[in-house]
């Protein structure tokens, strides 16, 4: 099959590159900065494009990343079906709920720190909106894998603990994210592009890890020391349910836990001298 990768060049467009690319698929990874051939068939789309830790310093680029790109490419492109790659982040609004699905109805507000996620939502109501069902949206959780990037939360926390032997963690020890493998993430995009029967889904673990939890595990892998900001900000997400995927594709992500040893042994030592741990 013909795959288009649109944003191939971050962590995730680029493992999904190389899974696709495993699997026998012709894959093409157009820059966003050229125009795609005249007559072009893209074959299935996911677009990966999209800006996260750096969005408030570069509102229009946000919107342009997330929608107007977004909106001239489904204007002016033929495919087979076309997958958005959106966040669960847009659930932020709903922190008094205990479990949230597709179908759950979001508040939000405008203000500069949802500019993230009103962009992303206005991305997903291009894509619903669209005749075709096989225009569709993913709404990923925390994606970690080797690789990933030093600006998102998880890995800036290892690297600095393996680098300085303790760490520092801004938020409250209840605060809790939603962690996924980029391991059980990409086949799932797969099945989901070529074949999905709903036009959104959560790709997520389906459990939330506290900050204090995960404090525990990495003191008991590496004996180093994390510590909190006292008095920092609470942030409790809603558990993420994965059950439309889990009944469709038969979804059963591994738990941070679970990987959180080897993921640890690709961020290097620093030297001993001078560090205490």
């Amino acid at each position: 099959m013909r795959f288009t990768v649109f944003g191939a060049t971050g962590f995730l467009g680029a493992n999904l590159v190389a899974h696709l690319s495993r699997r026998g698929h012709e894959v093409r990874c157009p820059k966003r900065d050229l125009p795609i051939e005249a007559g072009g068939h893209l074959g299935h789309v996911i677009y990966a494009i999209g800006l996260t830790a750096n969005f408030r310093s570069r509102p229009y680029e946000t919107v342009e990343a997330h929608v107007g790109l977004l909106s001239r490419l489904l204007q002016t492109s033929s495919f087979d079906s076309w997958l958005y790659l959106s966040s669960t982040r847009v659930y932020a609004g709903l922190l008094g709920a205990s479990t949230v699905d597709e179908d759950v109805r979001i508040p939000i507000a405008p203000s500069a720190d949802s500019l993230y996620d009103l962009s992303k939502l206005l991305g997903e109501a291009l894509c619903v909106t669209q005749a075709s069902s096989a225009v569709r949206v993913a709404r990923l959780s925390n994606v970690y894998g080797t690789g990933q990037g030093l600006t998102t939360f998880l890995a800036s926390v290892m690297s600095e603990l393996r680098q300085t032997g303790t760490v520092t963690i801004h938020e409250s020890p209840n605060s809790c994210k939603d962690y996924v493998d980029i391991c059980d993430v990409v086949p799932l995009l797969e099945k989901i592009a070529i074949s999905g029967c709903q036009r959104i889904y959560n790709v997520a673990s389906g459990h939330s890890m506290a900050h204090a939890e995960l404090a525990r595990e990495l003191t008991t892998l590496t004996g180093s020391r994390v510590f909190f900001t006292p008095g920092a900000p609470e942030r409790i997400f809603p558990t993420v349910s994965i059950d439309r995927a889990a009944r469709e594709f038969d979804y059963r992500p591994a738990m941070l836990k679970e990987r959180l040893a080897d993921l640890l042994s690709h961020y290097p030592n620093a030297p001993q001298d001078g560090v205490s741990l």
